[in-house]
């Protein structure tokens, strides 16, 4: 059964900075290119970034240059590391593969930038 468990969101002001976790479990993490994905409210879920298993990175146009993918292959983890946050980065985060698998979704995590 394939576990993926978001955390590390919260309540930040614009301009901080937060790092998302996503630690995987039921799958060889290892071969699979994993990826960010957020959701504002009534929209559908869109890519952030994704990393492909050798390390290579891409990323949304909006969030270039301010949010890092990275792994940990060893600790079947995906992080987000987030800088200079705008009020239009909040949304529910989500981890998947890429593309997504639909039964991989997990819950989530929040992140509010507000003042």
């Amino acid at each position: 059964q394939v576990q993926l468990v978001e955390s590390g969101g919260g309540l930040v002001q614009p301009g901080g900075s937060l790092r998302l976790s996503c630690a995987a479990s039921g799958i060889t993490f290892r071969f699979y290119t994993m990826g960010w994905y957020r959701q504002f409210p009534g929209k559908q879920r869109e890519l952030v970034a994704s990393i492909e298993s050798g390390g290579t990175t891409n990323y949304g146009h909006s969030v270039q240059g301010r949010f890092t993918i990275s792994r940990d292959n060893a600790k079947n983890t995906v992080y987000l590391q987030m800088n200079t946050l705008k009020p239009e980065d909040t949304a529910v985060y989500f981890c998947n593969t890429y593309p997504w698998a639909p039964a991989y979704w997990g819950q989530g995590t929040q992140v509010t930038v507000s003042s």
